[in-house]
């Protein structure tokens, strides 16, 4: 085995900034959304709570949502499309004041199997498939580069589904009713709520495009797309220094990845290591070159094909790419999540 050097031209890489981070957010081309009428407390109630600050597209989700059902705006969209809002909502609606969870840990609030630090669940769908939409940044002081959706029970894709919720929603309003074809139970109803939901985002001047232009600017910056299929960002100098590629494609990764978790005893698990140790030995030397995309390439992709043989060398690869690109929430975020990965207990308010 020996480590590509192949990488994308620096042209279509993502200029690094003095601190290594994306300081342009996915709104700089568009007109500013206007403020809505969340209450300044309460953002600094959800900064404080998840380390974030959160689009102003939220906010204005929750205020639609509270129009459309005063007594219960989490439950809105429950009705006609099967959503439920949940994470941050949670929070608007105070919700978390009432939890009995006295370890109340807010990235875990609704965090999948497979979500990334990357990932933050704001509508839940359904229980079988675990279907989740949720926002994506490429670095946690950012806004989100867009919002995405798994079907964890399905597996770790996640799929671009626009750059703010109503956008998100507007999409799987289209596809449910593409899937109900001549059905007209509930037909009158999912009319309704898209014309609102039309109206209320070019009110407010939001795309309802799943591909935004900031979206396709951001797709020439992606280095790798990884396993999640959402792609990583990571700052590339004018030397192209920044990245480099694993030495194995995503199918011969994936295939020793499956050796590894099917091996039938220990002895034979050890010998299937041993390619990921010579890539771990890759990384170290392309850590010392700057190249620090290659440990969170391989990291990203551990922790996206799920098994837990995975977690202690997720664990040296992640938090210690996310530190050298001054993402530190981000190692956080996973550190906590390995340490209580599940397909249950995802509601943290109702955990005791």
């Amino acid at each position: 085995m020996t480590g590509r050097a192949k990488r994308k031209s620096k042209s279509i890489q993502e200029s690094a900034t003095g601190n290594g981070e994306v300081k342009k957010c996915r709104n700089d081309d568009s007109k500013p959304v206007p403020s809505s009428g969340v209450k300044s407390e309460q953002r600094d109630e959800m900064t404080q709570l998840y380390s974030f600050q959160m689009p102003e597209d939220l906010y204005h989700f929750w205020d639609f949502c509270r129009d459309l059902c005063p007594d219960n705006p989490r439950g809105a969209l429950t009705g006609t499309l099967g959503l439920r809002l949940v994470g941050p909502f949670d929070v608007l609606a105070g919700a978390h004041k009432n939890s009995k969870n006295s370890q109340l840990n807010f990235h875990l609030h609704w965090r999948y199997f497979y979500d990334p630090p990357e990932f933050q669940t704001i509508l839940q769908g359904s229980d079988d498939s675990q279907h989740h939409i949720g926002y994506y940044r490429d670095t946690p002081d950012c806004y989100p580069s867009f919002v995405g959706e798994n079907e964890a029970k399905k597996g770790c894709t996640i799929t671009q589904m626009g750059d703010n919720v109503f956008a998100a929603v507007h999409l799987y309003l289209l596809k449910k009713r593409k899937e109900r074809g001549n059905i007209k139970a509930g037909e009158d109803a999912l009319e309704s709520l898209k014309a609102k939901l039309t109206e209320k985002a070019e009110s407010l001047g939001l795309s309802l495009e799943q591909k935004t232009k900031a979206m396709k600017e951001r797709d020439k910056k992606v280095v790798t797309k990884t396993f999640h299929s959402a792609g990583i960002v990571v700052p590339v100098d004018k030397n192209d220094v920044g990245y480099r590629e694993l030495p194995e494609t995503d199918a011969g990764l994936k295939k020793i990845c499956k050796a590894i978790a099917e091996a039938r005893n220990d002895e034979e698990r050890v010998k299937a290591f041993g390619p990921v140790q010579e890539m771990i030995t890759f990384v170290q030397f392309a850590n010392d070159e700057c190249d620090y995309g290659m440990g969170y390439e391989l990291g990203i992709d551990l922790f996206c094909y799920g098994s837990h043989y995975f977690h202690k060398i997720i664990k040296q690869l992640l938090p210690m790419a996310y530190s050298l690109l001054n993402r530190n929430l981000f190692g956080d975020i996973l550190e906590a999540h390995l340490s209580n990965r599940s397909h249950d207990s995802l509601d943290q308010l109702c955990a005791h």
